[in-house]
């Protein structure tokens, strides 16, 4: 009963705190000279309008939920992963070059194998960080933010030199037609993505809570020396987090470019996902279910700021304030519970005890 109640407390603080970062920019907007009804229409039809908006909605949504998903099982082990950017664009080559390398595959083995390599590169991104961490007492932050850096400058050496595959373009070869993934509504690019996205959330939960190993990497995350008391190696656990950590985040780029871009273009830039999952993983309390919700959020948003730009004519970094605001609004949780009260802690553990 306590528990139930703790989750119900938690899902009000992200619901008020999304309540909360809507009225912020309605006043931005107003600010602004604009319609907020006119704003928010045209941020709801964006995604809900029509069938294509709802499957480009699927498909801002998945990246979020792998680099959430590789962010919030560090932090349940005690890991802060900043890397998931940089494990992300690895897992874009990764898949990319065996999409194209590997050649009369049928396409049963081809998928497996591309998606196989991008989780080989994204784990052994995040591995270097973790061995650092469990051997030479390394911060997993500073060393994560590093490689985020050496992958977009390695990436750019690689798409620019060995692994160019266009006279002209910074990209390499496109993958074959046996490593793209399925898309399964005509006329759209809503692919099987989300679905391997929902399957990676579904085996996180499955793999912390429900085996010997999970329990084991949360207990180092919750108390390392008591863990290490208990018989549990410490520093093999550091490493085997951050790896796993490391290969959802891999996993996503590769099924990015297997689903949606079919070959690895340049990045010039941080892409954002890695980063953006950082908030996810915030909002969703660091647990898979409420990492996919917030995935789906922060999706919705990103997919509705050009249409509210374009038909209603604010400015699409409204959409940033929106998000930042509610991330702001959940850290404050002692703010969000004044507006909530029904919800807080005095409150709520009284009616639990009933």
């Amino acid at each position: 009963m306590r528990k139930s109640w703790k989750q119900l407390d938690r899902l009000g603080v992200a619901l008020a705190s999304i309540v909360l970062g809507l009225v912020v920019g309605i006043i931005f907007i107003l600010v602004a000279g604009k319609s907020p009804i006119l704003g928010y229409h045209a941020l709801w039809n964006a995604s809900f309008g029509s069938l294509r908006g709802f499957t480009e909605l699927l498909i801002n949504t998945t990246p979020l939920i792998f680099t959430g998903l590789s962010v919030a099982f560090a932090f349940r082990t005690g890991l802060f992963n900043i890397g998931a950017e940089g494990q992300y664009i690895v897992g874009q080559l990764g898949a990319a070059w065996a999409g194209y390398f590997f050649t009369g595959l049928p396409m049963i083995i081809h998928v497996p194998l591309a998606l196989g390599f991008g989780i080989l590169a994204g784990a052994l991104w995040g591995a270097l960080p973790g061995y650092l961490k469990a051997k030479a007492g390394a911060h997993e932050v500073i060393n994560t933010i590093m490689m985020n850096h050496i992958a977009l400058y390695a990436t750019h050496y690689l798409v620019n030199g060995p692994l160019k595959g266009h006279a002209f373009l910074p990209v390499t070869k496109e993958i074959l037609d046996s490593a793209k993934l399925f898309r399964f509504i005509p006329g759209t690019r809503a692919n099987i993505g989300i679905f391997i996205a929902l399957a990676a959330a579904v085996f996180v939960y499955w793999f912390l809570w429900k085996t010997t190993k999970g329990y084991e990497l949360r207990a180092v995350g919750f108390n390392p020396l008591a863990a290490e008391y208990g018989g549990v190696n410490v520093s093999r656990n550091i490493v085997y987090s951050m790896m796993i950590a490391g290969a959802l985040a891999g996993l996503g780029g590769a099924v990015q470019v297997l689903s949606i871009q079919y070959k690895f273009y340049d990045v010039t830039a941080f892409i954002g996902y890695g980063f953006d999952g950082i908030a996810v993983a915030l909002i969703g309390n660091n647990h898979p279910l409420g990492v996919v919700l917030g995935a789906f959020l922060f999706g919705f948003l990103a997919r509705g700021a050009m249409p509210m730009q374009s038909i209603a004519q604010i400015p699409k970094e409204v959409i940033s304030i929106v998000s930042a605001s509610i991330i702001i609004f959940i850290s404050a949780e002692a703010l969000v519970r004044r507006v909530i009260p029904r919800f807080s802690k005095k409150g709520g553990v009284k009616d639990a005890n009933l």
